[in-house]
């Protein structure tokens, strides 16, 4: 087929285009800008544009197919072209779901946990030999790729609750019809979507209703209050629990019929996933002892909850894409139960649409308790870019309930503070979605 990508810079775009080229399609994209690492990749598979921006002539009568990126928006030129010609135009998941129609699919969703929980699950399934397709939201160290369109039966589809594209403002998990749903929770984001909580949960209702009205099976997180109270007395639904588990000397292992299983993370929120990854997994054929065996090597997913640096077995440094408030919260109380008595510093970037809103950023009020001290970073040109109010220390101070908090708004005081610091007994936290303006956090802590 003939393919073109309105937006191929993306995630999920540039990975899937690079996937159907390796199929035998032939494959072209556009886009206004594309970063690293999509740019990189796109450039060794050759289907870098020559040149950046939109260009109607891209358009022809010979594409088979549109697939339009979220990143486009409905006066985009080449889109316009394509509904002249009346090609047609799919979002990625409207193309995924018809790919994979005959497969099984099982899609991981929830505010939280999706690519830990994803990225658990192929890990377990790589282990024992078990080929399935997949769709990644985010790169893992695992995997060389983010999409894997093969001959397999089945499919495990991370599937988030954001619009589709321009055309199709349905979420996309709406369009994978799964066989099996994981919810992991439903914790209000992205609120320049979803502005209230209420719209935001109605999204989760609905895929809900969809999977209970053909006889899908759903798993839940049953610590999820909104989930808890939707499901009860509904058939072919199942909650799982928080496992047993002890922390001995920094490290996390799960107790299951008097036998202790170390693992590589920590958090009852990872706990909580791992039991999710175990269900799918059972579902697909693998025995517990076979997950067990197989989840101890698991390290986690890129940028989620990793170790930067160990000092002298007394301090540690740690970085986790962390951003909403339930996300911050599950993060911050694993690291402090992973080592009670150290000092724990919490330095948390505001870097997208609603954590710098002013009207969303008061769902962060409690969320930094168990901290001793608290940095929030915010760069102006963020919200500059993004339209919205100044942040200053007064309002920060205000909605924050906290004794000792910094607000930091300069990258190069942010690089100061982190090399000055005195990390004894101490664990830091730095948790963003973004990247602390460019700062090479790695390089800091050599």
């Amino acid at each position: 087929m003939n393919i073109h990508f309105i937006a191929i810079g993306g995630s999920i775009m540039h990975s899937l285009a690079i996937e159907l080229k390796a199929n035998g399609h032939n494959v072209t994209g556009s886009d206004d800008i594309i970063y690293d690492p999509a740019k990189s990749n796109l450039k060794f598979h050759n289907l870098l544009p020559v040149q950046y921006g939109w260009n109607p002539n891209n358009i022809t009568s010979e594409l088979d197919m549109i697939i339009l990126g979220m990143h486009a928006k409905e006066n985009n030129p080449e889109l316009i072209e394509a509904q002249k010609k009346n090609l047609l135009i799919l979002s990625f998941p409207e193309f995924i779901f018809r790919y994979a129609k005959s497969k099984k699919r099982i899609v991981i969703s929830g505010s939280h946990g999706k690519t830990t929980i994803t990225g658990m699950i192929l890990h377990v399934l790589n282990e024992n030999n078990i080929d399935t397709d997949y769709l990644l939201g985010a790169k893992i160290d695992l995997l060389d790729k983010q999409v894997s369109l093969t001959n397999s039966k089945v499919i495990i589809i991370e599937g988030d609750e954001y619009y589709s594209s321009a055309l199709d403002l349905k979420p996309k998990f709406m369009h994978y019809h799964p066989d099996i749903l994981i919810v992991s929770g439903v914790s209000w984001d992205h609120f320049n979507v979803f502005p209230t909580l209420v719209s935001y949960q109605n999204a989760f209702k609905s895929i809900l209703n969809q999977v209970i009205e053909y006889s899908g099976k759903i798993f839940y997180c049953d610590n999820d209050v909104f989930l808890s109270s939707f499901l009860k007395n509904t058939p072919s639904v199942e909650a799982y629990s928080l496992p047993e588990y002890i922390v001995k000397n920094g490290q996390f292992s799960l107790v299951n019929n008097d036998n202790i299983i170390p693992l590589k993370i920590f958090g009852k929120h990872n706990l909580h996933n791992m039991q999710a990854a175990k269900i799918v997994c059972r579902e697909l054929g693998v025995s517990d002892q076979q997950f067990y065996s197989s989840i101890q090597t698991f390290k986690g997913a890129s940028r989620r909850l990793t170790l930067i640096k160990n000092l002298n077995n007394h301090s540690s440094v740690y970085y986790d894409f962390a951003h909403s408030p339930s996300k911050v919260l599950a993060t911050i109380n694993a690291v402090r139960e992973l080592n009670p008595h150290r000092y724990l510093l919490a330095c948390f970037e505001l870097h997208t649409f609603s954590s710098i809103n002013i009207d969303f950023i008061p769902n962060y009020a409690d969320v930094f308790l168990e901290c001793d001290e608290v940095w929030i970073y915010v760069a102006d040109k963020t919200v500059k870019i993004k339209g919205l109010k100044n942040i200053t220390k007064d309002f920060i101070s205000s909605v924050i309930n906290h004794q000792k908090l910094s607000l930091i708004k300069d990258k190069f005081e942010l690089s100061n503070m982190l090399t000055s610091i005195s990390l004894s007994n101490t664990n830091l936290l730095l948790m963003s979605s973004g990247n602390f303006s460019g700062l090479n956090i790695q390089s800091i802590f050599q």
